[in-house]
């Protein structure tokens, strides 16, 4: 089985790209190239693309490099623009897509972290969404003839990173939960991805928990059902890149264009076509690496990108988790 680690990414989708451009699966000689024990289908339309990808097995889990569960991920090219429809649609999608995987009851308490560092912009995208999020768990109790009918008990928290509080986030994220005894727990985090194209523009969300900062290889303590107790949905969207996937998509460009302008059958064109893509990525990382370090690389316009990413997010969940409300009564509840 490939082993997906040796391209820096979070999302399953690309974790599935790099299996069926591997060796094995050319091997298959197959035109379905998903490995066993792994099911994908494809839905949305051409503003937002739905992959979903279920891993059934061990053999799936291997083949992919990510755990045993369900993975939506929702690709949005244009989600970068502060175009409405656009946004609406979006959170629409999101939103139905997590009522079916949550499966809510009328009253379940819903606890909701925003994983990452607020002071990195990069990392900011979980706290960002939590101070977009319609929190309600303190109204339910407090003042309950003001809540709206479907309202569901919702409560947030930042709980930082290990530089900021000395604390492994996942020990405090334990510590609320033993406290708060909530039924279901959302984790939003900025992830990694393998191409510049999915970066702030792909939201996937998945029932298998998260590892915080595994995508740039610092993985802290899991946050799952294993290690909380109790189902753990994440949802996260790509804001980086490592130096070496960013210089390998640029020559991958080259070689493309390379291959369309050079005459079918000569040495030059089977040398391109042939070409060892994956080893390619290998000694690019090698020869960067006592320059760059383990360098990750982000949008310059990250600032904006995340203060919109982050406010879709947040609706998307909103949506999802309270019945019957609209986007105007989600502003209503937040201002």
């Amino acid at each position: 089985m490939i082993n997906s680690s040796n391209r820096i990414t979070d999302l399953v989708i690309e974790a599935h790209e790099i299996f069926i451009n591997s060796s094995e699966a050319k091997e298959q000689a197959q035109e379905n190239k998903t490995p066993p024990g792994v099911i994908l289908e494809n839905l949305g339309d051409e503003d937002v693309k739905i992959t979903r990808v279920r891993i059934t097995s061990p053999t799936g889990e291997a083949a992919i490099g990510k755990p045993m569960g369900n993975y939506i991920t929702l690709e949005v090219p244009r989600l970068r623009e502060d175009d409405t429809q656009i946004n609406e649609k979006t959170i629409d999608y999101m939103s139905k897509e997590l009522i079916s995987l949550l499966q809510l009851k009328d009253n379940s308490t819903i606890l909701v972290i925003g994983l990452g560092n607020w002071n990195v912009t990069p990392d900011a995208l979980g706290p960002k969404v939590i101070s977009n999020l319609m929190v309600t768990k303190h109204l339910l109790e407090y003042v309950p003839e003001h809540v709206d009918k479907g309202v569901r008990p919702v409560c947030a928290v930042s709980p930082g990173v290990l530089g900021i509080t000395g604390i492994e986030t996942g020990e405090i994220v334990k510590g609320i939960v033993d406290r708060v005894k909530p039924d279901v727990l959302i984790a939003i985090d900025a992830l990694a991805a393998r191409s510049m194209e999915r970066v702030s523009t792909t939201i996937q969300i998945a029932d298998t928990g998260i590892a915080p900062g595994g995508g740039v290889g610092n993985k802290r303590m899991e946050i799952s059902k294993s290690t909380v107790g109790m189902p753990v949905i994440a949802i996260g969207v790509p804001t980086v890149v490592d130096a070496a996937t960013l210089t390998n998509d640029a020559i991958d460009l080259v070689i493309d264009s390379m291959i369309k302008e050079a005459p079918e059958g000569t040495d030059f064109y089977n040398m391109l076509k042939n070409l060892d893509r994956d080893q390619k990525y290998s000694l690019l990382k090698e020869s960067l690496n006592p320059f760059v370090g383990h360098l990750i690389v982000t949008p310059k316009e990250i600032d904006d990108i995340i203060n919109r990413v982050s406010k879709v997010v947040a609706n998307g969940l909103n949506m999802a988790l309270h019945q019957g409300i609209s986007l105007k009564d989600v502003d209503n509840y937040i201002n």
